[in-house]
């Protein structure tokens, strides 16, 4: 028996005389329904109690047509514009209180409606990265670099150019966009010169293990960025191998590069004209296009603060460049004289990145200089003796001076480790040949006048006690298992960590 045959009986049940108290106990309804059901069948008939829509006539929030029409209008005009950013431009657009603009879920929902977009749920949930961010801006630089820029020549053949990226972690401001032909280390090495000489001089800068930014995998030597870092002070953190979440945020410069210009961009005719188009595009990235993970806010209005209090630092410190990234000055000829011949210059061996070697000097005796980037396992071992750093230490680019006696660890300038040498003299002349260089002065401070004070290196206990010529002398307990140096004195004890 059929639900319609049901009311209809019910129906007829009352048509004979019963109560309709009576025949909602029997059908196991409520008196309202059975009352509907002879309302609707002396309405309509049998069709009248066939099963109906509880749909509301009208519904006062719901998005008007004319606005669904605009937000498909909106999304087929800007392909790479999500639910986030229609509603962003649309409230700009109406800034007016009486006009509701609509949510972004409701949005998200008018493009799948309409086809526009693809509902695939991702991968990974959002929860399950480990987001971090840097609280000022120029405290770190991200560096990568992409391809994808095409370009023709003459007889119509194509070639891949290169993009050297950078992006300011706190910002997401795009420091860094140079098209270069083959990604080598000088080219990168120029970006990241000129990005400085424009911005600033950043505080550290992260960066994969690519042979343009590190020797990490190789021999272990310095390479011409490394050497950049090391001259002004910047710490230069490596990622750990295949490990592109760590470096997200210019990765996902490169996504968004890709889908708003690299995607649409014709073969270009040159490398400037790649260029012009490119500097275009991230003027409108850097200076109008709100960005989601500020808010809604452009990048340049983060990165404006931290070029306030730049000036003079750099004033101080200068930017320093290795004379090989320098260009050569321009002779001033007297006029009316022949100019003369330029003599031939030996051209330095070219490294597997493309860069000229450095030319290895000859060891004549003395201290050596040299880098070492720490494994992932913070124990880095140098002519067959163990130097611990920790994991922590992971990645940063630490410099070597040694002699026959001392061997002074130090990470951009400042020493952070010292112990006995145990290199002989052939030891010293194998670090020299292998791309060490004569040291310059001992990093240990000036030696103090005879019997005027002395200093010697402890480390503290978790109980904050150092051990001196068999006495226990209180430092601290906040200093717990650090290395602190202690300045003996004919009066007094000074501890510094």
């Amino acid at each position: 028996m059929t639900v319609v045959e049901q009311r209809y009986r019910a129906v007829l049940a009352v048509q004979r005389g019963e109560t309709k108290t009576d025949v909602a106990a029997q059908f196991g309804v409520s008196r309202q329904s059975v009352h509907s059901w002879c309302v609707r069948y002396a309405a309509d008939g049998l069709a009248g109690l066939v099963d109906r829509s509880h749909r509301p006539q009208a519904c006062p929030h719901q998005t008007s047509a004319e606005m669904e029409a605009w937000v498909c209008e909106i999304r087929r005009e800007h392909p790479g514009w999500g639910a986030h950013r229609i509603v962003h431009e649309i409230a700009r657009l109406l800034a007016r209180p009486e006009v509701v603009v609509p949510s972004r879920n409701s949005v998200h929902r008018i493009l799948v409606r309409n086809g526009l977009i693809d509902p695939r749920r991702r991968k990974r949930r959002r929860e399950d990265y480990l987001r971090w961010e840097r609280e000022t801006p120029m405290a770190l630089w991200q560096l990568d670099i992409v391809g994808g820029v095409m370009l023709v020549d003459g007889a119509g053949n194509l070639t891949e150019a290169k993009i050297v990226t950078g992006v300011d972690d706190h910002s997401r401001f795009t420091v860094i966009a140079s098209v270069v032909t083959r990604a080598t280390g000088r080219a990168v090495c120029l970006a990241f010169v000129e990005a400085m000489r424009r911005y600033g001089i950043p505080d550290e800068v992260l960066t994969d293990n690519g042979k343009q930014f590190t020797d990490r995998f190789g021999k272990g030597g310095e390479v011409l960025f490394d050497r950049i870092c090391r001259d002004n002070g910047i710490t230069h953190r490596l990622t750990q191998p295949a490990s592109p979440t760590t470096t997200g945020k210019v990765e996902r410069f490169h996504q968004t590069l890709r889908r708003e210009w690299l995607d649409h961009a014709e073969p270009f005719g040159s490398v400037l004209a790649a260029q012009a188009a490119l500097d275009t595009w991230v003027t409108t990235y850097n200076l109008d296009r709100p960005h989601r993970s500020l808010d809604m806010d452009s990048p340049v209005d983060r990165f404006a603060a931290g070029q306030t209090h730049r000036a003079d630092a750099e004033q101080l410190l200068p930017l320093r460049v290795p004379a090989i990234l320098e260009p050569d000055p321009a002779p001033v000829e007297p006029a009316g004289a022949a100019p003369p011949a330029r003599p031939v210059e030996p051209v330095a061996p070219l490294r597997e990145d493309g860069d000229a070697a450095p030319a290895q000097s000859v060891y004549r005796g003395g201290a050596v200089e040299f880098e070492r980037v720490v494994p992932a396992s913070g124990n880095l071992g140098v002519a067959g003796k163990q130097f611990w750093l920790g994991p922590v230490r992971a990645g940063i680019t630490v410099t070597f001076w040694a002699d026959h006696e001392l061997i002074h660890l130090l990470v951009a300038g400042a020493r952070i480790k010292t112990v006995r040498s145990h290199l002989s003299a052939n030891d010293l002349a194998a670090l020299a040949a292998s791309g060490g260089r004569p040291a310059g002065p001992s990093p240990l401070p000036p030696t103090e006048p005879a019997g005027t004070a002395l200093e010697v290196d402890r480390t503290v206990s978790k109980d904050g006690l150092v051990s001196l010529g068999q006495r226990a002398i209180l430092a601290a307990e906040i200093l717990g298992g650090r290395r602190v140096s202690i300045r003996i004195e004919e009066h007094a004890d000074v501890l510094r960590p």
